[in-house]
């Protein structure tokens, strides 16, 4: 058998652990399905004295993760810090420089940074790889650009965040309202002590940047992806939802489009209203799911677990098994010099059917003022609820479904709106995810 692909490991959180049991566990299978053993010859962390789950007596630590690349024993690095900057920015930029594969989980790095470190590893000719960065233990990367890869891509979207899918599913399963689920996610480990990442938007959005690239041939425009979170859910906009037919997902969606000036990419992440006959409206708890819609392929469903330390690792793993059999490829599915610059896509032209939340003062005369406002900007209301009146604070909440229209027109009623004494809250609104 071919001589080891050596790995170096910089991170030994819960997936650093994850990857140095798999390698473990299944060494003789890995080796015959990579052509070569996966060696670890050196690891590194922030802590060197930390209690981790695995024994490391056997690998040779390196203080400064920074130089792991650049030791002659390491092929390959590993790198599992996470953040878009810091240590881990450092430690790719030295690894790809050194001439040595890198394989990295970090969705934020690659959204922000993933283009100058393409452009480095094919000047350097070494592999660059990121599966597990978007949907943990899900091939999606993989079926985009190699199962799919002769496929003209016309929409990618899901449920890429698994924190806010199980807030979600939960209140939908409970009727608990969003604060509460909140804090028993957080217990559950399922969110951090800080949860803003996850549930204001950011995580779905940086792994739908990265999709993006991949299927439609653009350059990474992470600040282009219109991003709003979970936070402003109640359970009553569940229960409202159930009603009418649908649950609540946090969405991330990305379609090329067309403009007068030439092509455009659209990109955005948003709670919409899933029809209950829809596949993502079945995906419950931490799971993701991606649906890649192929010209010839037609509707794709990429589903499992989005996060832990074995899905995650099992990614990792796969992508050193690439390695060790030869296998670099562009790591954007096209050279960096072909990735088109696609500027982001007006959403006041897209056409769709929504669900506005209002919450607003118990008085006479307020519910003429909303429709009114709808009235004006051309905006036809499909279904009207008004819910009984608040027993404290003298607040009512008043929901819409509009029938097909452009967005721009909700956009115009809700800029007529502005100001209002009547508006408690600001009005939350939501696309509805057709078909």
């Amino acid at each position: 058998m071919a001589e080891p692909l050596r790995i170096a490991l910089a991170g030994l959180g819960t997936v650093g652990a994850g990857v140095i049991r798999l390698i473990e566990t299944n060494a003789a299978l890995i080796a015959r399905r990579a052509g070569r053993p996966l060696e670890i010859v050196a690891i590194s962390a922030r802590d060197r004295s930390k209690k981790r789950s695995v024994d490391l007596s056997r690998y040779a630590w390196e203080d400064d993760m920074v130089i792991l690349g650049e030791k002659p024993e390491v092929d390959v690095v590993v790198e599992l810090v996470g953040g878009a900057d810091g240590p881990a920015l450092a430690c790719a930029r030295a690894t790809i420089e050194a001439g040595k594969a890198l394989v990295t989980a970090n969705k934020a790095m690659i959204a922000h940074h993933g283009l100058e470190l393409a452009t480095k590893a094919e000047a350097a000719k070494v592999a660059l790889k990121f599966e597990a960065a978007v949907a943990g233990g899900i091939p999606v990367i993989k079926g985009l650009r190699e199962g799919a890869a002769a496929n003209a891509f016309e929409r990618v979207y899901g449920i890429l965040n698994g924190t806010c899918n199980f807030i979600l599913s939960t209140m939908e399963d409970t009727g608990r309202d969003f604060a509460d689920v909140l804090a028993e996610a957080q217990a559950r480990g399922y969110a951090e002590a800080d949860p803003a990442f996850d549930i204001e938007g950011t995580d779905a959005a940086h792994k739908l940047a990265i999709l993006a690239a991949i299927a439609f041939g653009a350059k990474l425009d992470f600040a282009a992806v219109d991003t709003a979170g979970i936070s402003r859910l109640r359970a009553a906009d569940i229960a409202q939802a159930d009603s009418l037919g649908y649950v609540i997902r946090l969405i991330g969606m990305a379609e090329p489009g067309h403009a007068a000036d030439g092509p455009r990419l659209f990109q955005r992440v948003q709670p919409h209203l899933v029809p209950f006959d829809h596949p993502l409206a079945h995906v419950d708890g931490a799971t993701n799911a991606v649906v890649a819609e192929g010209n010839f392929s037609g509707r794709l469903l990429f589903q499992g677990a989005g996060a832990g330390d074995g899905p995650t690792a099992s990614a990792v793993v796969a992508d050193l098994i690439d390695i060790a059999r030869g296998e670099i490829g562009a790591p954007f599915s096209v050279p960096v010099a072909e990735l088109e610059t696609l500027p982001p896509a007006l959403t006041g032209n897209r056409t769709g059917r929504a669900y506005i939340r209002f919450i607003v003062a118990d008085r006479p005369g307020v519910l003429a003022e909303l429709t009114a406002a709808m009235r004006d900007a051309g905006v036809s209301i499909e279904s009207l609820i008004q819910k009984g009146r608040s027993e404290a604070g003298g607040e009512v909440m008043v929901a819409m479904v509009t029938h097909e229209g452009p967005e721009s027109a909700v956009s115009e009623a809700l800029r007529l709106l502005d100001g209002s004494p009547s508006l408690i809250r600001p009005p939350l609104v939501m696309q509805i995810l057709g078909a």
